[in-house]
């Protein structure tokens, strides 16, 4: 087969963009390397590595380190990712909240605002994002504007649904049914705009920023107003072909009283919002905050007892289906009590017989209450700078024998 000149250069444009992007990835998993040890890594020639590594350098999108001498040969100079290479901006339009963060190339908050709200209607919602958007943006300067690569968004993928569950009309939030939420965003800030499922957003955060994913495969939750998930399997975020694999809500488990409920009801943090502001705790404020008020600890005992019986359901479900090697708890919480209801999923999953499945472990997630935002920010970095577009853990050296 023959191509013409056009077709080539094409190609050879294309394999260049490639290896640009896989150098680039690289760094960002395994930190600052020499060019030597790029060449080695890639398998790329060392001619080829100085060449993009050059290119990246002119771009600002790299920079070089102080020299590293070893014991014998001439002293390296490793090579980093600029920090200010490259930003993008995240945004998590939740059921109480809406979030907005600036981050760098390193995913290094910048700047960011959190706004709550009694519920997500829409026009409350677009003018928050008209707000906290500008407020991102303010005074950043033009230079830093033209390295932002655009903007993730991470929220619920049937926000209009469950309007009953949190006490509201349906009416409150039909308005979000097909609303084009890209577009409106994309209009308010004038640059592209991804829509990303807020818990798979999470589950991203801790692939890139956080240090709990050492497997290759992994089931994630994370307890937010709602409980969702995230799904990685040979170290790569799955997503599924509507982008909500591991949208873990509506599982069903066992009611309290007999018969099935979804996980979402009780797996949630919206009862135990129900039950703090029962206990004369105001409803506005980071959850993580409310629950140290002293008057939270009876209502925090019993949340967090049926919330890990129902969560030792799902994974149980889960890990039966596929062979997890690992499961991941991250919430709208602080550290010590994200550790509380993982140990408290540990015990309930005693109570369950699991004969037939293989030994997974649980440990808590490391990102915390802004796991969505974070992941929605950094995600537009990675599907600009990676060589591949499913999302890899950073490290593939961090993973361990289960």
């Amino acid at each position: 087969m023959q191509y013409d000149r056009g077709t080539l250069a094409g190609e050879q444009t294309g394999l260049r963009a490639y290896n640009r992007r896989t150098i680039l990835n690289l760094i960002r998993q395994s930190g600052a390397l020499p060019k030597a040890e790029i060449a080695r890594l890639t398998g790329l020639s060392g001619q080829s590595v100085s060449v993009i590594v050059n290119g990246l350098l002119k771009e600002k999108l790299v920079r070089k380190e102080g020299k590293v001498r070893g014991k014998v040969g001439q002293p390296t100079t490793p090579i980093a990712l600029n920090e200010d290479g490259a930003f993008s901006i995240g945004v998590k339009i939740g059921r109480r909240s809406l979030e907005v963060s600036l981050v760098n190339f390193l995913g290094q908050g910048i700047k960011r605002s959190q706004v709550f709200y009694d519920a997500p209607r829409v026009s409350e919602v677009e003018q928050i994002l008209r707000t906290e958007l500008a407020g991102v943006l303010d005074g950043i300067g033009q230079a830093t504007r033209d390295r932002i690569v655009g903007v993730g968004v991470a929220m619920p993928s049937l926000l209009h649904e469950w309007a009953d569950v949190m006490g509201l009309a349906a009416a409150d939030l039909v308005d979000w049914r097909g609303l084009d939420v890209a577009a409106l965003v994309s209009d308010i800030v004038g640059m592209p705009v991804e829509i990303y499922n807020d818990a798979t957003a999470a589950c991203a955060a801790e692939m890139v920023l956080g240090n709990a994913m050492t497997r290759s495969s992994a089931f994630y939750l994370f307890i937010g107003t709602f409980i969702g998930g995230g799904i990685v399997l040979d170290r790569r975020l799955f997503t599924g072909p509507q982008g909500n694999a591991g949208a873990i809500g509506p599982i069903p488990v066992p009611a309290a009283g007999g018969g099935v409920e979804q996980l979402l009801a009780n797996g949630s943090l919206f009862t135990l919002d129900q039950a703090l502001i029962a206990e004369g705790i105001p409803s506005q404020g980071e959850i993580a905050d409310r629950v140290q008020d002293p008057r939270a600890a009876a209502p925090v005992r019993r949340w967090r007892e049926r919330a890990s019986e129902v969560i030792a359901f799902a994974v149980a479900s889960a890990v039966s289906v596929i062979d997890f090697e690992e499961v991941i708890i991250d919430a709208m919480l602080h550290p010590p009590d994200i550790q509380a209801i993982v140990d408290d999923v540990r015990l309930a999953l005693r109570q369950i017989d699991l004969t037939g499945t293989s030994q997974t472990v649980i440990k808590p997630g490391t990102i915390g209450p802004t796991a969505r935002v974070s992941g929605a920010a950094v995600l537009p970095l990675i599907r600009q700078f990676s060589p591949d577009q499913m999302l890899l853990l950073k490290n593939p050296a961090s993973v361990l024998p289960v």
